[in-house]
């Protein structure tokens, strides 16, 4: 009678890992990507997926488990004055701060695009608020707009100009936190901007010049056309954030006074974090990322129609 021949250990084990060569030879495409594909779901996909979840559900936390409720959240935003003011808010803060942002990045990257002494050194020191931390502008612009003991007071009232409130006043709150909006990010836009400005063949140009345009009508119909995909992706990638604007606006504001300068994502935030109603504070940060989604898909669509002029 036969007997089953006996794999020594040795053997055994050496097969283990070459096996695991084999298998991963065989599905590169799957092994390699695996761990970032399992990280991405961890910490973007399951959270996203647990936020849809709480939109159709009411839930304080610390008060019981989530009940369903279907679209009793959406329908509570309609009645919502806080969520009208803050969508009132965001319109107002961004669509000035990115247009303010948009022509001053334009107009200083075109002074940037020639050669002058010491342009490096300018340059380099003009990328200093955008390289901060912003919670540390806001401080420090916490400081300065402060009525009492701010600089930007001092300063004025040292020329004879009336001081004021800045962002204790209902009325100059919106404009204050869209000069240290601007002060920071400009500079930003203007690296975009500049890049393509860099870019540009120079042969039009020379066309141009010989056929005796002057710069205004060199830049309307030559700069502004070439460069006009340039600036929506540049646009685009700082609507994304300042959309969504909340570390600027809470360290220097908190959504204050009152609620005059509370956008509708820092009311999310008070309404999840403060209020604890996760449910509600789920459907608004819905509603914050369908505004972003809608108005990137307009940026996007306009950046592929001027690619193609």
């Amino acid at each position: 009678m036969g007997t089953n021949p006996v794999i020594p250990k040795n053997v055994f084990m050496e097969s283990i890992p070459k096996a695991i060569s084999n298998f991963v030879d065989r599905r590169q495409s799957f092994v390699f990507p695996a761990p970032a594909v399992i990280v991405l779901v961890l910490i973007v996909v399951l959270p996203i997926a647990f936020n849809l979840y709480l939109t159709f559900n009411k839930w304080t936390i610390g008060l019981g488990e989530p009940r369903f409720i279907g679209l009793g959240n959406f329908v509570e935003l309609f009645t919502d004055e806080r969520v009208w003011n803050g969508t009132k808010v965001m319109v107002y803060f961004s669509g000035v701060s990115l247009a303010l942002e948009l022509a001053l990045g334009l107009a200083i990257a075109l002074y940037f695009n020639r050669n002058f002494r010491g342009s490096e050194i300018v340059q380099a020191i003009y990328i200093i608020p955008f390289a901060a931390t912003p919670v540390a502008v806001a401080l420090i612009w916490r400081i300065m707009l402060n009525p009492e003991i701010g600089v930007i007071n001092y300063l004025l009232t040292s020329v004879g100009l009336p001081p004021s409130l800045w962002v204790s006043s209902e009325k100059m709150v919106i404009p204050s936190l869209i000069m240290v909006d601007v002060w920071k990010w400009t500079p930003m836009i203007t690296l975009i901007v500049l890049a393509g400005l860099k870019s540009l063949p120079a042969d039009p140009y020379e066309a141009a010049r010989i056929d005796g345009a002057s710069a205004l009508q060199i830049f309307w119909y030559i700069t502004l056309p070439m460069i006009r995909p340039v600036m929506i992706a540049a646009l685009m990638l700082r609507s994304l954030d300042n959309l969504k604007e909340f570390d600027m606006i809470y360290t220097i504001t908190q959504g204050g006074p009152g609620i005059a300068s509370e956008t509708l994502y820092l009311y999310s935030y008070t309404v999840g974090f403060n209020f604890f109603k996760a449910g509600y504070g789920s459907a608004l940060m819905v509603v914050v990322f369908l505004i972003v989604l809608v108005f990137n898909v307009i940026m996007n669509r306009l950046r592929h129609e001027s690619s193609a002029i």
